[in-house]
C-alpha cells in the first residue's frame, strides 16, 4: 500500500466565507458610513476653520500650514473617525461580501454627506444634487 493512497482527501484551499446574519451585516455597513460621514463633515468643518491654506503657508511656511491643520481639534477628530472608519471597514468586510458592503457604504455616505453639507455646514445642496441623492439611496434599496 502506497503512502498515497493512504492519505486523506485534499482539502479545498479557498476561504471559507461565513455569512453574517442580515442584521449584523447591515449594522455593520451603517457603522462605516456613519464614521465616514462623521469624518469628512468634522474634517471639512475644521479646514473651514484654519481658512485658505496658501494663505497660511504664506504668512507662516509650510510647517506653519502643518501646525494650524494638525492643532485643530475639530480636524483631529474628523481624521480620528476616519481612522476608525478604515478598520470598521475591515470588520465589515469579514462579515459581508464586497459586493455588498462597497457599494452600500459608497452610497449611504454619499447620501449622509449631502444631507450633512446642508445641515450641519449649511451649504447650498441644490435640486440636482438632491435628486442624484435620491438616485443613490433607491440603489441602496436595490441591493437589499
Amino acid at each position: 500500500m502506497s503512502l498515497l493512497a493512504a492519505s486523506p482527501p485534499a482539502m479545498a484551499t479557498a476561504p471559507v466565507f461565513v455569512a453574517a446574519s442580515a442584521l449584523a451585516a447591515w449594522s455593520a455597513i451603517t457603522f462605516v458610513s456613519v464614521l465616514a460621514i462623521v469624518g469628512e463633515v468634522m474634517i471639512a468643518a475644521g479646514m473651514r476653520q484654519v481658512g485658505d491654506l496658501d494663505e497660511v503657508r504664506a504668512q507662516s511656511g509650510l510647517p506653519g500650514a502643518i501646525r494650524a491643520v494638525l492643532t485643530n481639534a475639530t480636524f483631529v477628530i474628523g481624521a480620528l473617525c476616519m481612522a476608525l472608519n478604515f478598520f470598521a471597514m475591515l470588520f465589515a468586510l469579514s462579515m459581508t461580501q464586497l459586493s455588498l458592503a462597497g457599494p452600500a457604504i459608497g452610497a449611504l455616505t454619499y447620501v449622509g454627506n449631502a444631507v450633512a453639507a446642508k445641515f450641519f455646514l449649511h451649504e447650498n445642496v441644490d435640486h440636482r444634487r438632491w435628486l442624484a441623492t435620491v438616485f443613490v439611496a433607491v440603489g441602496v434599496v436595490l441591493l437589499r
